[in-house]
């Protein structure tokens, strides 16, 4: 029997010389310039990060996924916003009491996200008198839930303990809950998801115009003790940006003079900077630059809702009053 013949390997086609030098060279010069563009994109965006106080891109790119789970909800399965409301709000509660334990208050989690998922519920299908009973009994519930754990605790705690406990839950309600809550009851109107579809427009016109203002023309500090970021030319460009998405919004989506659409875009910038700047206080006394590290480019849930929750209280009064 006759062995196989080897199978002859095919020879390799050797390029001329001068061509290989040029690929070489080619490929050389390609590779120092994406390196040096790649050392370029890094020096600016930490120039942009220093001036800015966050790591920019990483926050587009969590703002861009967030604003899409609420769009998508307000435009589709209204109820699903509830959904969306509740995930947040439960994320910054939780947040908020691991933070206040830095100051030695014990809020009692648990019974806070319990309290959350409970308002929200109830703002939604029984709004008006039903949601006002909700937040009161929310409120009561933490303060039980925290008395119960005393009382099961050994040993004895100081009432001014207690009482700084139960305060510091009872403002975990009041600040996160009962503001957020206002979202789900705007939500819950006839034809409510447009409005709050608008209100968080709005909100997020003033974030971009004073990060857009601010890093370009930021020269004069706003509130140096509280938010060193902050600049007047900051708050300029995101006046402008309010103003220009309410008249917008006010006439091609809540049905509105463009005389709203400005009283719109006034309450809403202030809302939205008094809401920031009452976080970055609350930090500030707490000694935290971040409610948490949770959101790349963010810091926590509740530094991205700062500015929307007071708003949420002040388009639901908006709304009542001109809907």
């Amino acid at each position: 029997m006759t062995a196989p013949k080897d199978t002859p390997r095919r020879r390799r086609t050797r390029l001329p010389p001068e061509l290989q030098a040029q690929i070489d060279q080619a490929r050389h010069d390609l590779e120092s310039q994406v390196r040096s563009a790649r050392v370029s994109f890094d020096e600016a965006q930490e120039r942009i990060n220093a001036r800015t106080g966050r790591n920019l891109l990483g926050a587009i790119l969590f703002g861009v996924l967030l604003g899409g789970s609420m769009l998508a909800s307000l435009l589709f399965v209204k109820e699903l916003f509830v959904l969306v409301a509740v995930i947040l709000m439960g994320f910054a509660t939780v947040e908020l009491a691991g933070a206040l334990r830095h100051a030695g208050r014990d809020v009692p989690r648990v019974a806070s996200v319990v309290a959350v998922v409970a308002v929200l519920a109830v703002a939604y299908a029984l709004p008006g008198l039903g949601h006002w009973l909700a937040i009161l009994g929310a409120v009561l519930f933490v303060a039980l839930w925290r008395l119960a754990e005393l009382t099961l605790r050994r040993g004895s705690t100081a009432p001014r303990e207690v009482a700084l406990d139960l305060g510091a839950g009872t403002f975990v309600q009041l600040y996160v809950t009962v503001l957020g809550s206002f979202a789900v009851a705007l939500t819950a109107l006839d034809g409510g998801q447009w409005w709050t579809l608008a209100f968080l427009l709005v909100v997020i016109a003033v974030d971009v115009g004073a990060y857009a203002s601010g890093l370009t023309f930021g020269r004069h500090q706003m509130a140096p003790r509280i938010s060193p970021k902050k600049t007047w030319e900051g708050l300029a460009g995101s006046v402008l940006a309010a103003l220009i998405a309410g008249v917008l919004l006010a006439v091609f989506m809540l049905d509105q003079p463009w005389q709203f659409g400005l009283l719109f875009g006034l309450v809403l910038v202030a809302t939205a900077t008094l809401g920031d700047l009452a976080e970055s206080l609350v930090k500030r006394d707490l000694g935290i630059k971040d409610i948490s590290s949770w959101l790349p480019g963010h810091g926590g849930f509740l530094d991205r809702l700062d500015s929307i929750l007071p708003s949420a209280a002040a388009a639901y009064a908006l709304a009542l009053l001109f809907r």
